[in-house]
């Protein structure tokens, strides 16, 4: 059997040419090379589908109270518990989501906005009670910080993972298009 038979090719025969990377197809080699930037889209992504489909996955309506569920303590029923208002603070970091995503696509800095979104309610400016957003939901929480400590630290939680993955996917990105790393 002849070496082009077995599927070698012969030295004198011509190989086809390799054809380059474009750049943006570098730099998507590049990102999907790193881990930690896409476990940070992974949870983007799962943020902006919580986001999109809020009425569908929120295990209750954000702005119902029960006076009867009154600062509850995570449980089966509110797996991340209730607030001063009886309301489930599941539901309102769901909606809430809705509220600092929107302010980040109306930004290019997205977690700066997500930061200035829940910073501007904290204070009161951005959006307003009775409608969840996790700056608000934690300008509530100190209050009632010794009794219901889930109150600040889910919406702190959501806040913090959220610009943390944006920053992760920010900096796999920089790494990908900085020409210093091929």
């Amino acid at each position: 059997m002849s070496a082009t038979a077995a599927g070698v090719p012969h030295p004198t025969q011509p190989q086809s040419p390799v054809k380059p990377q474009s750049p943006a197809q570098f730099a998507l080699r590049q990102f999907l090379a790193r881990p930690v930037a896409l476990a940070g889209l992974g949870v983007i992504v799962l943020f902006i589908l919580v986001a999109a489909f809020a009425p569908l996955v929120a295990p209750y309506d954000p702005i119902a109270t029960s006076w009867s569920a009154i600062r509850k303590a995570p449980s089966a029923a509110h797996w991340m518990g209730t607030d001063e208002n009886g309301r489930d603070v599941l539901a309102r970091v769901i909606f809430g989501a809705r509220a600092s995503m929107l302010a980040g696509v109306e930004s290019v800095l997205i977690a700066a906005a997500i930061i200035a979104e829940a910073s501007l309610s904290f204070l009161g400016l951005g959006q307003q009670p009775p409608d969840p957003s996790w700056g608000s939901m934690l300008n509530a929480a100190p209050r009632f910080l010794s009794q219901a400590p889930w109150l600040a630290v889910f919406p702190g939680l959501a806040i913090f993972l959220c610009v943390l993955s944006f920053n992760l996917v920010g900096d796999g990105l920089r790494d990908a298009w900085d020409p210093h790393t091929r």
